[in-house]
């Protein structure tokens, strides 16, 4: 096992656009760390020079003290696991898990025992016979598994390998690779546009967007203090909730009325004009069903519309934003690959409410999960620093999107005809 230490990591190609820019993250030996970001974010490009199949344009890549650059990939003692599975199919499970051992030019004897320490792991032994034409697809990604885990590499690294799975099949898998994972203790880095597996796998996640580090923490970190409003809007489902604020005092004024929120949140926005707070839909509830005592708001509201799942229920309530949120929201929605960042609050009620479309309700809300961010920057004003994990440069959301729009011109120009 090994470190792996990714120091100001810079890929750019021949139009000279970065697709990873300045990255820098650091594995710890036996961390499960998680790349993760909507499609285009660099996540995978970055793991493609972990390994060696992509040239770094500059940065320094080391596994464990070993600077690894110029190393081919069958010098970095990596195994990787890939989306398609890459197996061999007029090869016998055994002979697919045994394949980078006979590569190497094993004995038979330490073939065996290692092929069939895998498979008794992974729960493949009744199936080593077989071809893998005739696997399901969570078999076939157990015998990927097993072609890594024989060759005692340094690390593992996983290119969304769930991604051709069911949704079942997926949660199954998520925890096989969880409960591997820990019983190996090996350094593994993970890549998926999945929020779930992001949340659900890693000891600490990276949140990628447009080739450039927004936040790394913990699942926890993440989700209970984003950096900013990309990390927000990314983590959780359904997504954060954005409205248009403004602070006075102690107080903030939201499209549904004023609340008081901490004097430590207030300070930190104060003299910032209008900004953007950030509430999750679990903060809210049916003020009928809240235990009396609890400190919070409350507030009435037309419900437009009602989803009731049976254990809980999500009521939308329309409201208005000034053109300056509203642009930034929809610049988020074109960041999170379509995600509607409309301007509705979404509130999640307990299954016992009885709160139906088109009643005029009472919701409450715990101020003290209010987040206020500046729409020109995205930065969370309210961050509690101490408990973010590792933030990048506060304008890391705001150097993303300048690479989008250099991007997004470039494309421009080369379909505009002189």
């Amino acid at each position: 096992m090994a470190a792996i230490d990714m120091k100001n990591i810079v890929k750019q190609y021949g139009d000279g656009f970065p697709a990873v820019n300045d990255v820098s993250i650091d594995v710890q030996d036996g961390e499960f760390m998680i790349l993760v970001g909507p499609s285009g974010c660099g996540k995978s490009t970055l793991l493609r020079m972990v390994v060696g199949l992509e040239d770094i344009t500059s940065g320094d890549m080391m596994i464990g003290d070993k600077k690894v650059n110029d190393l081919a990939p069958r010098d970095r003692n990596l195994a990787m696991v890939f989306q398609n599975y890459a197996l061999y199919p007029h090869l016998t499970v055994y002979e697919n898990i045994a394949f980078p051992l006979r590569l190497a030019g094993a004995p038979d004897s330490e073939v065996d025992e290692k092929v069939r320490k895998a498979s008794a792991t992974l729960e493949l032994d009744e199936h080593l016979e077989r071809k893998p034409g005739n696997l399901s697809g969570g078999q076939r990604q157990r015998v990927a598994m097993g072609r890594a885990i024989v060759r005692d590499a340094d690390a593992f690294l996983f290119d969304e390998p769930l991604s051709n799975l069911d949704a079942k099949l997926r949660g199954q898998m998520r925890t096989e690779i969880s409960r591997l994972q820990k019983r190996l203790g090996i350094t593994t880095i993970y890549v998926t546009h999945d929020q779930t597996e992001a949340m659900t796998l890693g000891d600490r996640v990276a949140v990628l967007k447009r080739g450039v580090l927004q936040q790394l923490a913990t699942p926890r970190e993440l989700y209970e203090q984003p950096g900013n409003l990309f990390v927000a809007g990314f983590i959780g489902s359904p997504p954060m909730n954005f409205l248009p604020a403004t602070v006075e005092g102690t107080s903030v004024k939201l499209p549904f009325g004023t609340v008081d929120i901490p004097a430590a949140k207030a300070e930190k926005a104060a003299g910032k004009g209008l900004l953007i707070a950030g509430i999750r839909p679990e903060h809210f509830e049916d003020a009928s069903v809240v235990s009396s005592g609890r400190e919070g708001h409350t507030f009435r509201a037309k419900v437009d519309v009602v989803e009731w799942l049976g254990n809980e229920a999500y009521a939308y309530i329309p409201f208005e934003a000034p053109p300056e949120v509203q642009a930034q929201l929809t610049q988020l929605e074109k960041d999170l690959d379509g995600e509607a960042m409309r301007t509705q609050l979404v509130v999640s009620l307990d299954g016992s409410s009885r709160i139906d479309e088109g009643d005029e309700a009472e919701i409450w809300v715990n101020t003290d999960k209010i987040h206020l961010f500046d729409p020109a920057s995205g930065e969370n004003l309210t961050l509690d620093a101490g408990r973010a994990g590792t933030l990048p440069a506060a304008n890391a959301m705001q150097a993303a999107e300048e690479v989008g729009r250099e991007q997004d011109q470039a494309s421009s120009s080369e379909g505009t005809t002189p």
